[in-house]
């Protein structure tokens, strides 16, 4: 009886395989860095909502002035006197200018150049100025001649270049890229340079290095993840100063000339007639501090979720 029993039982046992590489899977739950990020944004409800009000303004600021068909070179209504200076109405929902063109249609294509610039300036400046600035913080040879770069950039006054550079290559698009991108990659290189310094000694870096792992290597896994905040943080605030800087110049006339609509040269023809048609002059100004101020929320928010110690 009992072998019959122990027989009996040994049907309801079997030997477990060893796997060497299950052994040493440690039961963790998934976590993904990306989804991590997305999560901790959208917490903030007035942050989505901020968002979604700065994808429609960018969306309508790229699609309005192809369909409108606004030409700044051409003035239709210029000897048309009744079509002047038009106060807002349903008809014009921000009125005519000085020479009859609809505000709306002029604030739109100045708005979508000026947006193009910032990021087209923002991608050229932060692609050279982390690669540059990630090398020069490990490199102690790059780091003299350098140096003498940054101190003589940051001692050239800014609109002095910019004036000299826009009478030698003329008013455009490509020129005032040119202009705002030729000194500001040195600023942010300098920048990464002193966040790699922090963090290149630590003890994971020094047993890489020990161990043959070359310098870029080192600096694309070991250096560059840790510093997605603060990169993040450093383009949330150069995307709005970028979109600044291009209205000043174009204010000061040294941007896009009369061949491109721009805010700048909006708000700078539009003063002289503050008082009699103050809207000329606050529409084109309510346009630029709501998409500064929005890009610059979005950013900041954005920055705070790619930093890991908000995902604990």
């Amino acid at each position: 009886m009992e072998e019959k029993i122990l027989e009996n039982k040994s049907d309801l046992f079997e030997f477990a395989s060893f796997d060497e590489k299950e052994s040493e899977h440690i039961a963790a739950p998934q976590y993904s860095y990306w989804k991590s990020v997305w999560r901790t944004f959208v917490k903030n409800k007035f942050t989505v909502a901020v968002s979604i009000l700065l994808l429609v303004l960018i969306l309508f600021a790229m699609i309005q002035p192809s369909v409108s068909g606004y030409d700044p070179l051409i003035a239709p209504n210029i000897n048309n006197s009744e079509m002047r200076f038009i106060k807002p109405c349903a008809e014009h929902i921000f009125g005519t200018d000085n020479v009859g063109n609809e505000v709306f249609d002029v604030v739109w294509a100045g708005a979508r150049n000026s947006i193009i610039i910032s990021f087209v300036c923002t991608f050229i400046t932060m692609v050279i100025g982390v690669v540059v600035g990630a090398v020069w913080g490990f490199s102690k040879k790059m780091d003299k001649w350098m140096i003498e770069v940054y101190n003589i950039v940051a001692n050239v006054p800014f609109l002095l270049l910019a004036m000299i550079l826009s009478y030698v290559l003329g008013a455009g698009m490509g020129t005032l890229i040119f202009v705002m991108c030729v000194t500001e990659w040195v600023f942010v290189a300098f920048f990464i340079r002193t966040q790699v310094m922090i963090i290149r000694d630590r003890e994971y870096n020094m047993a890489s290095k020990c161990l043959g792992t070359s310098t870029w290597t080192m600096i694309k896994n070991n250096i560059l993840p840790y510093l997605i905040s603060v990169i993040m943080t450093y383009v949330s605030r150069m995307i709005p100063s970028l979109i600044s800087y291009e209205v000043f110049l174009s204010y000061m006339g040294l941007g896009l000339g009369v061949t491109k609509a721009s805010l700048g040269r909006m708000i700078s023809i539009y003063t002289s007639y503050m008082n009699g048609y103050p809207h000329l002059f606050w529409i084109p100004v309510t346009v630029l501090a709501v998409l500064s101020i929005s890009l610059y929320i979005v950013g900041q928010r954005l920055a705070d979720a790619a930093d890991p110690r908000t995902h604990m």
